[in-house]
């Protein structure tokens, strides 16, 4: 709602007097929201955003054009956008889908001209993918403004959304094997990295387990974590007549990754937490 103030002035044979001032107000009918389909990023996310414009007015609004900021902040000097427009764009009028409108990616992206009919819904959806400028670790957050302008909108109209980045560990595993040609009855090691890209370290409350049958089987295996030594059964099960081997639930934990952002570009860059599990045996 904007408030408006008005007065007249009178003039009559060199004289000059005014009259009182009155004041009005515009009522908002047009009205926008944005909601984001994903309760938290990771670094590669792509978040789906949906968009509801409401036009609670008796008369149409055309030529609307909606811009989003894609989540810009400053940074020093410069101006970092964390979000790319990813695509997918959708346009729903009264819940019917309509033809794609013009859509420019930006930064910041430009969707329109768009229509909401009087006393109607329209509804963007649409998807933005995370870049290396986007914040990571515990703290890290996103908040992106969409702004509408176009004929009859005295003000333009905002809505905000905000998403942060996700605690939780996120592990991968790698597995490699040395030598990859391995003699008769020779010694063959399995290593397993399992790296955290996540801001929390997975402690023993995760209950990480690596499992494995390993073919051929493997004949007076040896284990370690970390270059230390691990002994069975506290650390791991292994059948030597089946091959199938198991670290116990909760013995194997990775450190949290560690974030840090160029003081001049301001790209952020990832250094998973890492531990390693290597197994050796005779084939």
């Amino acid at each position: 709602m904007a408030t408006f103030t008005n007065q007249a002035t009178l003039s009559y044979n060199g004289n000059v007097t005014s009259s009182n001032t009155v004041t009005g107000e515009i009522v908002q009918v047009l009205t926008v929201t944005k909601t984001s389909l994903s309760a938290g990023y990771a670094a590669g996310d792509t978040i789906t955003y949906v968009i509801s414009l409401t036009n609670a007015g008796s008369i149409p609004y055309s030529g609307i054009v909606l811009r989003d900021d894609l989540g810009a902040y400053t940074f020093g000097g410069s101006t970092l956008v964390p979000l790319s427009y990813a695509g997918d764009m959708l346009y729903y009028i009264n819940g019917i889908l309509q033809a794609t409108p013009e859509v420019a990616p930006g930064p910041p992206l430009s969707v329109g001209p768009l229509t909401v009919p009087a006393g109607s819904d329209a509804l963007l959806i649409y998807k933005a993918e995370l870049n290396s400028f986007a914040p990571p670790g515990s703290d890290g957050s996103i908040e992106n403004t969409v702004t509408l302008t176009g004929p009859g909108i005295v003000n333009p109209v905002t809505a905000s959304e905000t998403v942060t980045s996700l605690t939780e560990p996120r592990l991968t595993i790698n597995k490699a094997i040395s030598p990859s040609q391995v003699v008769e009855n020779g010694t063959v090691t399995y290593t397993f990295t399992i790296e955290n890209t996540g801001s929390t370290p997975a402690t023993a409350d995760a209950n990480i387990v690596v499992s494995d049958l390993f073919d051929p089987v493997l004949d007076s295996i040896r284990v370690s974590v970390d270059s230390v030594e691990r002994s069975s059964p506290e650390f791991y099960s292994y059948s030597e007549s089946t091959g199938q081997f198991s670290t116990v639930a909760g013995e194997i934990t990775v450190p949290a990754a560690t974030y840090t952002q160029d003081p001049v570009t301001g790209v952020w860059s990832v250094i998973p937490g890492r531990t390693v599990l290597t197994v050796s045996g005779t084939v």
